[in-house]
């Protein structure tokens, strides 16, 4: 175990002891049967990734700071703003309001989704949803903000113990593919708020500011690949900039079920795009 390994279990221990809920009923949230916990917490299991990613959900806190002990310390993934209306008051509520819009925009589409339809969803009136989304603009930014900070907590999570730069840009690519379930749902918002955003000029600094720390993760895993010799000397700005760009084509032609399009051939185009153009050979 290492120094990284001790401080990650000390903020998990106090994050589980400050949380209102049992050890046990903690655990089930996340996934694990209490024993399961305990050795994570204890030294003697390791926590998964998919675990920290839901501890950091559950806990309000990010990953990074469960790792790292900061959420702005540098890590493989560019760290994404923070919503000052996730530290609100109720913390709990403002979370199951988020969960219930994101869920629904990304299922029916952000102008399908009215607030009463929120309110039923999370279980409370329209006026607390204003409370915390004042418009219904909000609820678009806060979904946005909240995919951005669910994608940096699973790369910090998946990534942080990979060394080798390849593996790395490669489950990049894997955490980026618009696979069903959550991952689709994510892809389904981003592809609305670049719609909105195309439409709706203020839409647009929240949106480039996601995007480039999206592209800024690639771009310094590249970079790393460069340093390892595993990567080939190109511009890394440029390699970041193509692969970015087909990815973002070929989940688009995914997400929109494009005849012959599908994950698995797009994971192959993308991974063919990586050893001809990025690997070094």
């Amino acid at each position: 175990m290492t120094d990284t390994d001790d401080g990650l279990r000390e903020r998990a221990r106090g994050v589980v002891r400050a949380h209102p809920d049992s050890q046990r009923t903690f655990a089930e949230r996340i996934g694990l049967d209490a024993t399961k916990l305990s050795k994570s917490l204890t030294g003697t299991r390791r926590f998964t990734p998919a675990e920290l990613t839901r501890i950091a959900e559950i806990c309000h806190v990010t990953v990074n700071w469960l790792i790292n002990g900061g959420d702005d310390v540098e890590t493989v993934a560019a760290a994404p703003q923070r919503s000052a209306r996730a530290d609100a008051t109720k913390p709990e509520r403002y979370q199951q309001i988020l969960d219930a819009a994101w869920e629904l925009i990304a299922e029916r589409g952000y102008h399908a989704v009215r607030v009463a339809d929120v309110a039923q969803a999370a279980g409370t009136s329209a006026a607390t949803i204003h409370y915390y989304f004042p418009g219904r603009d909000d609820l678009l930014t806060e979904t946005l903000r909240y995919s951005v900070k669910q994608a940096f907590d699973r790369q910090v999570a998946e990534l942080h113990s990979i060394d080798d730069a390849h593996a790395r840009l490669l489950r990049l690519v894997e955490l980026q593919l618009p696979s069903p379930g959550l991952l689709r749902r994510e892809w389904s918002i981003w592809l609305q708020v670049w719609n909105e955003s195309a439409l709706r000029p203020e839409l647009r600094v929240l949106h480039s500011d996601s995007y480039t720390r999206w592209h800024d993760t690639i771009a310094r895993t590249i970079r790393q690949g460069q340093q390892q010799g595993v990567f080939t000397d190109t511009d890394a700005e440029d390699l970041t900039m193509s692969l970015t760009a087909l990815i973002d084509g070929l989940g688009i032609q995914v997400l929109t079920d494009r005849r012959g399009r599908s994950v698995q051939r797009m994971r192959k185009a993308l991974h063919d795009y990586i050893d001809r153009e990025i690997v070094r050979h």
